[in-house]
Formats: structure tokens, C-alpha cells, sequence
């Protein structure tokens, strides 16, 4: 009986370091939504499968959102043909309109949408801060999740190693 009970305490720690890393390394999926962007293109996640899948929620009025989409851009242009995508989806509060305007201006060189009923933040988790992005990896596993500025020179090393 001691000897079982000595085997038992090993046995329990090592199935709960499994489990533990297991867990520690499990990367969420990409929920399966379809955006519908400003010109009418409908783009599911699970079509996406075999990118890098940047999703940034921001909004015209976030100066960090607009700061930044000049950078956003550029990685845009230099990863799109090595199998990166990214979905702007402006935030349910910002005037359509002026979303339009926005990426029209800028010509913003990936797809924009508008989530004016709310309903890709909600499945996202509700997001409800600007800038806010998600990074998946070509599984669709999520790599990434960042509230806030994104660091462009990790996000450069991330796309360097994934996209290889």
C-alpha cells in the first residue's frame, strides 16, 4: 500500500504539469464570422485558412487607430503576397460615412468593414476598445491579441516567422 501511495504523488504531479502546459499552450481559434465589407464583399475567417489574418478594430476617431494605419498599411504591402490578410473592421459606433470617407481617402489597400449592428465585436468577445487586433495563425489559431498601439517590429518578426 506505501508503494502505491508513492507512485500516486509522482503520477498526480506529472498529469497536472500535462494538463497545465496543455493548456498554457493551447491558441484560441478564430471565431467563424463573415464580414461583409464597405463594397459589399462577404469574406469568412474560415475561408482565410492558410493566412496570417491581422483583424484590427478601430474607429476614424481613435488618433493611436489613425496614427497607426499608415504603418498597417506598409506591413499590409509587404506581407500580402507571402499569404497575410488584414480585415479593418471600424467599430458599430462610427458613422458609416465617415468610415467611407476614411478608407476611400486613404485607400486603404485591404478589405474595411463596418460593424454597425455590432455583431463581429460581440463574437470577437465584445471588443470595445480602439485600436484592438488580432493576429491567427494560418490554422486559425489565434497567435496575438493586443489592446492598443501594435508593436510593428514584433509584429514584423511574428510575420517573418510565420510566413516562411
Amino acid at each position: 500500500m506505501l508503494k502505491l501511495k508513492k507512485l500516486i504523488v509522482p503520477f498526480a504531479i506529472l498529469a497536472l504539469l500535462a494538463f497545465l502546459v496543455f493548456n498554457l499552450t493551447k491558441h484560441p481559434q478564430a471565431p467563424n464570422v463573415t464580414f461583409t465589407t464597405i463594397a459589399g464583399k462577404k469574406i469568412n475567417m474560415a475561408e482565410l485558412k492558410g493566412k496570417v489574418v491581422l483583424v484590427n478594430f478601430w474607429s476614424t476617431d481613435c488618433t493611436v487607430c489613425v496614427r497607426e494605419m499608415p504603418n498597417l498599411v506598409n506591413t499590409y504591402n509587404t506581407y500580402k503576397n507571402k499569404g497575410f490578410e488584414v480585415i479593418a473592421v471600424a467599430m458599430p459606433y462610427d458613422p458609416p460615412a465617415q468610415v467611407l470617407n476614411y478608407a476611400t481617402q486613404k485607400a486603404l489597400p485591404f478589405p474595411v468593414m463596418h460593424d454597425g449592428f455590432g455583431e463581429i465585436t460581440e463574437q470577437f468577445g465584445g471588443v470595445n476598445s480602439t485600436p484592438t487586433a488580432y493576429i491567427f495563425d494560418k490554422q486559425g489559431r489565434q497567435l496575438q491579441y493586443t489592446i492598443g498601439k501594435l508593436d510593428f517590429d514584433k509584429l514584423n518578426q511574428l510575420l517573418d516567422k510565420e510566413l516562411i
